[in-house]
């Protein structure tokens, strides 16, 4: 009985996960620019990939197939956001800038990017 409440936690867990990881891929394609493309993907696409890697964690009874599930969600959790930020700034420093209707533009006078105009 308890394995089979897994494994509709499980299945719901991956169900959700396919959601995001959808609501993922519809705003890199429909979103604007590449900063909320990057944001989208970023964000709801380590949702979507976190929530099915625990799934997979939830039913597998295999102590390494859980570890090694764990540590991907665990590392998905840490650099996903790290390298959205990084690709963002050297795309504003390559001179990417936001779209027209976004009007605060926080790093257009900071002193640790340099414009190229």
């Amino acid at each position: 009985m308890i394995v089979e409440a897994l494994y509709y936690l499980a299945g719901i867990m991956v169900i959700v996960g396919a959601l995001f990881s959808f609501v993922a891929a519809l705003g890199i394609v429909r979103l604007p620019d590449l900063y909320t493309r990057m944001h989208s993907g970023s964000k709801a696409g380590t949702v979507g990939s976190g929530l099915t890697l625990l799934a997979i964690a939830l039913v597998s009874f295999d102590g390494s197939v859980i570890l090694r599930a764990l540590l991907g969600f665990i590392f998905f959790m840490l650099t996903a956001p790290i390298s959205a930020h990084l690709l963002a700034r050297a795309a504003y420093v390559a001179g990417y800038r936001p779209a027209a209707r976004f009007v605060v533009d926080d790093l257009e006078n900071s002193n640790g990017l340099q414009s190229k105009e």
